[in-house]
């Protein structure tokens, strides 16, 4: 087939005076489109092809469509044979993609052909593509909306209604077809809401918040305006939080943080009462050391071990570190870890939350760790805590931080630890029933506070004290005859100044008269200062007042050395220098 059915045909160019063949006319013409285009036979054999469809194709007059476009082919025979009208199709040519339009070619109204249009369509593609993304978004922002937990309102620049989650309509106990599309100002007129945040930023422009009430349920309101890039407002977003939950764990919270306080005020009077009635009294140097080195940590946060026997008033020496700290203010709180029992101790000492055990109270519970934040914590006997409360007790000493029992967060309490023992812990370290890097954590600074027997200037002081103290709280004056403070004086005291002050109450509350005798002290007692005198006093009539002198004195070091183990513990009990120690033991042949 032939465009050109007359060769000898002519045309006069306006553009230019010189003729032109119909050919390159035509072929001219075809090469000014913008698109692709070629022509193709009932063969596909291509029969005419523009500028645009020979470069991007390498579709030239003369060879079959199948060999350059093998994906278009089927198509157009597709069409050819079904001798529909137009169709659509999408190849790929080079490095884009082409909307190629198949068209019949008729010659009285016989199909001798088809025309094909390339129109590149990787623009809108791309176009489609962006479309799918923003659908794509738009999916995903719905589904954000619909599933918050706030409630959201969006509304325009009218204040009427565009949209809201279910969130919202679960707050309000409405429908969102009941609301959409409606006015603001005409459902606050309608008393559905009795004010709009809406509204609010409408009015002022900026960000608003308030709260509403809805049936009994606290809701807590935040408008945000939303400008165009000219700056005009075209939405308002309003979030809703049901807050009465939150209100109702608020007010939970300060009633139990009023209860602690209320607790830390009764506790801080306690030991105020207890300071009072308890007089620190030191005569002899061991016991004035003890004091001294008390005043002198309590100016630090340092970790204390106070050591002694029991009985001794460790707990008065962590009374005055206490009241002479920067805590002083703050509860001083007194735990006896022998006297809780071990299935409890670890929930008293570091508190529980909600379900942690059976029994456990429902809002939880803190422990004395929480009620002394601010404070300071005594633990006595410490010795008796159990290794997994010791593991708990060094984190905290490590950190600063607790977790309760059945939780999971911890909390940072500021908390200063007083220990004490009347046990050997370094041996019991060595038998593994307490932590090592525990007690070098407790014993940053040890205080040891002597017995009473070591303390013997004291003794005459503590019992004056403590009869004065019983007969002012009885209503009752009394006091000692000589021969009765000497029996008190020579009695060793076994259960120290907890032992003194009870027999020095059953005094002033047994005896019948003003003046305290020998009749009226404890039978024991002085059974046992007599005999303890009488073998005092007892040696052979063969030994000279030296030899009687330096028989005692030898028993005195050989005791002291076996109880204190160096010389410089043992000058200070027997209130002589080291040197003299040293001197003689060497002596006695005690070193």
């Amino acid at each position: 087939m032939s465009f050109n059915t007359d060769p000898t045909l002519f045309i006069n160019s306006p553009l230019s005076n010189a003729p032109l063949n119909s050919d390159d006319f035509y072929q001219a013409l075809v090469n000014a489109m913008g698109v692709g285009v070629l022509a193709v036979n009932t063969s596909g054999m291509t029969i005419l092809a523009n500028k645009s469809a020979r470069e991007n194709f390498g579709a030239y007059p003369g060879i079959h469509l199948n060999d350059v476009l093998p994906e278009l082919w089927p198509k157009v025979v597709q069409r050819l044979r079904k001798h529909t009208h137009s169709i659509e199709v999408s190849v790929r040519g080079g490095e884009a993609n082409y909307l190629v339009r198949v068209s019949p070619i008729l010659l009285d109204k016989e199909q001798v052909g088809a025309v094909c249009v390339f129109v590149e369509s990787t623009g809108l593609e791309e176009m489609a593509m962006q479309m799918q993304t923003f659908q794509e978004l738009t999916s995903e922002l719905g589904a954000i909306i619909n599933s918050s937990s706030d409630g959201l309102w969006i509304c325009d620049s009218q204040a009427n209604v565009l949209r809201i989650n279910p969130a919202s309509e679960r707050i309000n106990h409405i429908k969102a077809e009941d609301v959409v599309g409606h006015n603001m100002r005409d459902l606050v007129a309608e008393g559905v809401f009795d004010k709009s945040a809406t509204l609010e930023v409408l009015r002022t422009g900026n960000v608003a918040n308030m709260l509403q009430q809805r049936e009994g349920r606290k809701l807590i309101l935040t408008g945000t305006p939303v400008f165009d890039t000219a700056g005009r407002l075209i939405r308002v977003v309003v979030s809703e939080r049901d807050i009465t939950e939150i209100d109702i764990l608020q007010r939970e919270l300060e009633e139990q943080e009023a209860m602690k306080d209320q607790f830390r005020h009764h506790m801080i009077e306690k030991q105020q009462v207890e300071l009072e009635s308890h007089r620190v009294i030191a005569r002899s140097p061991v016991m004035l050391k003890a004091l001294h080195q008390a005043i002198k940590v309590s100016t630090v946060d340092s970790s204390v071990l106070i050591l002694g026997e029991s009985g001794v008033g460790k707990g008065l020496i962590a009374d005055l570190i206490h009241k002479n700290s920067l805590r002083a203010k703050k509860p001083l709180i007194k735990i006896n870890c022998g006297a809780i029992p071990e299935s409890l101790i670890e929930s008293e000492l570091f508190g529980y939350e909600k379900g942690a055990f059976t029994g456990a109270q429902a809002g939880g519970k803190p422990g004395y760790f929480e009620l002394a934040d601010g404070g300071t914590l005594f633990l006595d006997e410490i010795a008796e805590l159990p290794l997994s409360s010791q593991v708990k007790l060094l984190r905290f000493l490590e950190d600063g931080r607790i977790t309760r029992l059945g939780g999971t967060n911890g909390r940072t309490v500021d908390v200063r630890i007083l220990a004490a023992t009347h046990r050997n812990l370094e041996e019991m370290v060595s038998q593994g029933k307490f932590r090592l890097d525990l007690y070098y954590r407790l014993k940053v600074i040890p205080i040891y506070v002597p017995s009473v027997r070591e303390r013997k200037d004291c003794i005459l002081p503590l019992i004056h004290h403590y009869i004065d103290f019983f007969g002012t709280k009885t209503g009752i004056k009394k006091r000692l005859t000589r021969a009765a403070s000497d029996i008190l004086m020579s009695y060793p005291y076994p259960g120290n100044v907890r032992e003194l002050m009870n027999i020095c109450e059953r005094l002033v509350v047994m005896s019948e008269m003003e003046l305290i005798d020998l009749k009226d002290l404890p039978g024991d007692i002085v059974a046992r200062v007599e005999e303890t005198g009488k073998a005092s006093m007892a040696w052979p009539e063969e030994m000279s007042l030296q030899q009687a002198i330096d028989s005692v004195e030898r028993n005195v070091l050989a005791q002291a050395v076996e109880r204190y183990g160096n010389q410089c513990r043992m000058a200070e009990v027997l209130g002589v220098n080291q040197s003299t120690i040293a001197r003689k033991l060497k002596k006695y042949g005690l070193t």
